[in-house]
């Protein structure tokens, strides 16, 4: 089982933001820093999780995957495979078919402080604008 960490952040909101993506498989630790452009904090944590699925799809095909997010909207969203918001519902339909090149796909909800690889990673995709 691959364990995936997601934090998106905002500056500003919407602001330019960054997703944070941190990997452990396998007994290693892989980190992920991407800056999204103009985006809303939700919005941010959305592609955190899109931007994870494409470098699972890429690097751990077939593998059970287990995501931590401290984002709620973003965990009951998929969890629930259901939003009314339409900003949402684009990413949604992203997620369900990133999901499905995988077994299984579990999302949890954690504390910020658990978080605190993703969140340092997504903070450095703001200030690095790559």
């Amino acid at each position: 089982m691959i364990e995936i960490y997601t934090d998106g952040a905002s500056s500003g909101n919407p602001g330019p933001s960054g997703a944070g993506i941190y990997i452990k498989a396998n007994k290693k630790q892989y980190e992920y820093s991407f800056a999204l452009g103009e985006l809303s904090n939700h919005e941010a944590e959305f592609h955190a999780v899109i931007k994870a699925l494409d470098i699972c799809k890429e690097n751990f095909p077939n593998e059970i995957l287990s995501f931590r997010s401290d984002s709620q909207i973003v965990v009951n969203t998929i969890d629930r495979d259901y939003t009314k918001n339409k900003t949402f519902l684009p990413l949604l339909e992203k997620v369900r078919e990133l999901s499905a090149n995988f077994p299984y796909v579990f999302i949890k909800w954690i504390p910020e402080k658990q978080n605190y690889h993703a969140d340092r990673l997504a903070r450095k995709a703001i200030q690095t604008k790559n």
